[in-house]
């Protein structure tokens, strides 16, 4: 700009030297003007709260399978952690057939890329899919389902199989498994193998093993392959133990970060609780100690009908007894890195971490061990008899089912009580650690609503607790572990892992549509929640239907639970009417469903005529299968309908969400 001015000047001048020395001057001051302006201060780029780096994870499987050489793939559904389970069960038998398989988490990977499995030779996709809730898939498994429904892709070329599982008291029974196995089979992929059926109501483990061991011998046979005949024990983890560690790097209990537990951040979930502070810990019921009500001070949010997921810990008298039968150190500082350097899975609970901690916080000690745990630790039997009941226990013979169903399920044997009876069975710890399950969440009905108690939730159980065939004391877990959890009034409080698990059990959009809400035992925990919540939207003026509860125990003076807060509910008008069946109290049993036909004629015009939401609760197995039965025959009678009208009447009312079951067996 100052040079062009001149060179023109040169030619034909425009400007006077005033005329420059004063634009000079104007453009000088104008710069010093923003020179010395007061810079303004940068605006602080703040990280998200545990903003996680940039994932580098492989999510093409396809690409893994290659860059590792396999060719079998085991997806896995699971909520509980028993289809995991079984799916690395089925990647490390892939290896006695000189084949190469690995378990995948459909969650971390494109699903999209199933097409391409037929670049890779003699491939198999298997399927290892659990049901949740009322036929829905579990939580890892949701994208992969709806993936499955969008999509309009070829599968053409791709072997699979599917093994599924589920519990027959369901009304969706095997109902992800189902359709899983069906939408490929439209999508063009090829079923090599029929799909397994596992029922938790029965014996899941035996239908497992059956369907694998069928399951084998005709893969070889479609791939030209033969067994190994090695039936010998891989370890997947390797033991390293830290002998000279900072103990702030080593994990205590956390979950997912590392100092979770003393420095909290939101979101709460699954791999990150909510270290809950207890605020009410009693006795529900008037006689004996078997149901607990716990209040706790609570930062989450939640709606009423959803279920809070509790993280317990084992006790500590069977992991010290496990340490001492073992003859560890319990508090040895180790870590368990997975041999295949390629995993996802670098640990089978979180590492560095302690023995005790692993055996207390992550490790399930006291659900009978699966025949899979009982065939890997034969080897370290040095009694060759119990080596071989190990090993025919996780056989699919006749007579190993029966031994494995007497001598492990029906005396309710845990690890503990096997190493006990067992003498000869000594297996080195990491092993142990190693095959044992994840210690599960337990999910519990939220028995109150936010609208009332913002910042506290509540929640009831009932206290497990039985002598075994073998003479052991068994207790739940969860429930024990809860029942110790004493309100503490010092600094130390005690505290509860949670987090809140959303669920579609829902009060009615309208308030004034009336609700049926039928809950025995604790399947009242919601329906607490529920009560509240009609009773606060009256208090703001709303316009509500009438509230009708059917609830039932055993003895009125004994089990009545929440007795004071229904009452006064029914006296107040929330509750329009009260319906309790005690069964004990009288010679001949009453049930709720009894109670629900003595009703008939208002429960008719209720759901027929006003619009009534239907909600049950509880068992799963007999009660919720009861009422439904209940419900047809009232259909029947004041209808006018067949039983097989009364059927597709209820069936109708479940599909546009007036009948609403949060059941369990």
């Amino acid at each position: 700009i100052s040079t062009q001015p001149e060179a023109m000047e040169e030619e034909n001048p425009l400007f006077s030297n005033l005329d420059l020395f004063l634009f000079t001057l104007i453009a000088g001051l104008i710069i010093y003007w923003f020179m010395s302006r007061k810079k303004a201060e940068p605006i602080p780029e703040f990280k998200k709260l545990d903003q996680p780096a940039p994932s580098t994870q492989e999510t093409s499987f396809i690409e893994k399978m290659k860059k590792t050489g396999r060719n079998i793939v085991v997806f896995y559904g699971s909520q509980t952690g028993t289809g995991e389970e079984f799916a690395n069960r089925l990647s490390k038998d892939a290896q006695r057939y000189g084949m190469k398989g690995m378990a995948a988490d459909p969650e971390e990977y494109d699903m999209s890329e199933l097409s391409r499995l037929a670049e890779i030779g003699n491939s198999l996709a298997i399927f290892c899919m659990a049901t949740y809730g009322e036929g829905d898939p579990t939580d890892n498994a949701q994208d992969f389902y709806d993936w499955l429904q969008e999509t309009d892709g070829q599968l053409d070329g791709v072997n699979y199989t599917v093994f599924a599982l589920g519990n027959k008291t369901y009304e969706h029974y095997n109902a992800m498994g189902a359709y899983v196995d069906k939408r490929l089979e439209e999508l063009g992929a090829k079923r090599v193998f029929d799909l397994g059926m596992g029922d938790d109501d029965g014996n899941l483990e035996e239908d497992f093993v059956t369907w694998r061991e069928q399951f084998w011998p005709a893969m070889c046979e479609h791939f030209g392959v033969e067994a190994s005949g090695e039936d010998s024990s891989v370890r997947q983890y390797e033991l390293k133990e830290h002998n000279d560690i900072n103990m702030n790097k080593v994990y205590t209990g956390e979950l997912g970060r590392l100092k979770s537990f003393e420095t909290q951040k939101p979101p709460f979930d699954a791999k990150n609780p909510f270290l809950a502070p207890v605020t009410v810990n009693r006795k529900l019921n008037k006689a004996g100690d078997r149901h607990l009500m716990l209040h706790f001070l609570d930062e989450l949010v939640y709606e009423s009908g959803d279920h809070v997921a509790v993280y317990p810990t084992n006790d500590t008298v069977i992991v010290n007894r496990l340490g001492q039968i073992l003859g560890v150190d319990l508090d040895s500082v180790i870590s368990l890195n997975n041999l295949d350097e390629e995993s996802n899975k670098k640990h089978p609970f979180p590492c560095p971490t302690t023995y005790r901690t692993a055996l207390t916080h992550y490790l399930d000690i006291i659900h009978p061990p699966r025949t899979n745990v009982l065939y890997e630790l034969a080897q370290y039997a040095t009694d060759l008899k119990d080596q071989e009941n190990m090993r025919k226990m996780a056989s699919s013979a006749p007579e190993g089912k029966a031994l494995y169903q007497s001598f492990v399920l029906e005396d309710n044997r845990n690890i503990l009580a096997i190493l006990e009876d067992l003498p000869s069975l000594r297996p080195p710890i990491d092993h142990l650690c190693e095959l044992m399950p994840r210690l599960q969440a337990r999910y519990y009905s939220i028995a109150s609503s936010s609208k009332v108690h913002p910042n506290s939730i509540h929640i009831c159980a009932v206290l497990v607790e039985y002598t075994t065939k073998t003479g052991r004391l068994t207790k739940g877990v969860a429930t024990t572990w809860l029942k110790n959890k004493l309100v503490a009034d010092n600094a130390h409080k005690s505290t509860v892992p949670m987090y809140i698990r959303k669920s579609q059990f829902r009060l009615p959009f309208k308030a004034s549509n009336p609700v049926i809400m039928v809950g025995p035992g604790t399947g009242i925990a919601p329906f607490m929640g529920f009560i509240q919540e009609r009773g606060w939207l009256k208090e703001q003026g709303k316009e509500v239907g009438e509230t009708v509860l059917y609830c039932g125990c055993r003895h009125k003076e004994e089990d009545y639970l929440y007795q004071e807060e229904l009452e006064e509910a029914e006296k107040t008008g929330v509750i329009t009417k009260l319906n309790v069946a005690f069964s004990r109290d009288q010679e001949q049993k009453v049930y709720v469903q009894h109670l629900l036909r003595t009703n008939k004629v208002d429960l008719w015009r209720q759901i027929h005529t006003d619009n009534a939401h239907i909600y049950i609760c509880g068992d799963a197995r007999n009660m919720a299968r009861d009422v439904q039965t209940a419900f047809y025959e009232i259909a029947e009678e004041l209808g006018g309908m067949t039983r097989t009208q009364a059927t597709d009447y209820i069936k109708k009312l479940m599909t546009k969400g007036r009948y609403s079951q949060d059941v369990w067996s």
